[in-house]
């Protein structure tokens, strides 16, 4: 089937480039490629593709700013950033906001070709030295905030799967618990982390990249 693309890219060159590159592909179809995101909740509310390639500087408003306006219209539709930075601020703040892979603009065609495919398949695709980034900062962060919230072992596991949007009656089941003891243990996640629910559990979590 084939996947439905829009593109927004301040570049003409590049955004052309990308246009032309992913249309002579017969899985994917471009139905849209702007300059900006300024006008991105119309936009995606008016095309509703399945795959949105984005780039972070633009003009007036950064791509980064039109992940959640994106995912608020559709959840499922999977965002890749296209993008030359490769500091941890714009990674982190895209990853974040719900961006689904994070790909550099001076990765190859066929690379980026790869990348969109596995984001479709629910994977994460990230550049190589990108990944290295974020493992290393997670992997740093995440034993800080476990030791600074005393977190166990069984309630990271339960996190784990709290924010990848798992129910409770889920959770329990993967790990082998009863559903009473699941809740428990969300409820000595909560006291913990000074939250209410899971949405501000897995708000927390993301924020101070808690557990990997």
């Amino acid at each position: 089937m084939t996947t439905q693309l829009v593109i927004f890219e301040d570049n003409e060159m590049l955004r052309n480039s990308l246009v032309t590159l992913l249309n002579n592909d017969s899985d994917y179809s471009v139905t849209g490629a702007f300059p900006d995101v300024l006008k991105a909740e119309e936009i995606i509310s008016e095309l509703r593709p399945g795959l949105v390639i984005l780039d972070i500087d633009m003009p007036v408003k950064d791509g980064i700013s039109a992940i959640p306006v994106i995912k608020e219209i559709d959840p499922e539709i999977f965002i890749v950033m296209y993008t030359q930075f490769e500091d941890d601020e714009k990674i982190f703040r895209s990853l974040c906001a719900g961006a689904d892979g994070y790909i550099l603009k001076k990765t190859s065609p066929l690379k980026l070709f790869n990348a969109l495919e596995e984001v479709i398949k629910g994977g994460a695709p990230m550049s190589p030295a990108i990944a290295k980034k974020v493992l290393a900062s997670f992997h740093t962060a995440s034993r800080k905030a476990t030791i600074k919230y005393r977190l166990t072992i069984r309630e990271i596991e339960v996190l784990k799967l709290l924010i990848k949007g798992c129910s409770v009656k889920y959770i329990a089941s993967e790990l082998s618990i009863a559903y009473e003891t699941c809740r428990s243990h969300l409820k000595n996640i909560y006291v913990k982390l000074h939250v209410n629910c899971g949405k501000e559990a897995i708000a927390k979590v993301l924020a101070e990249k808690i557990v990997l």
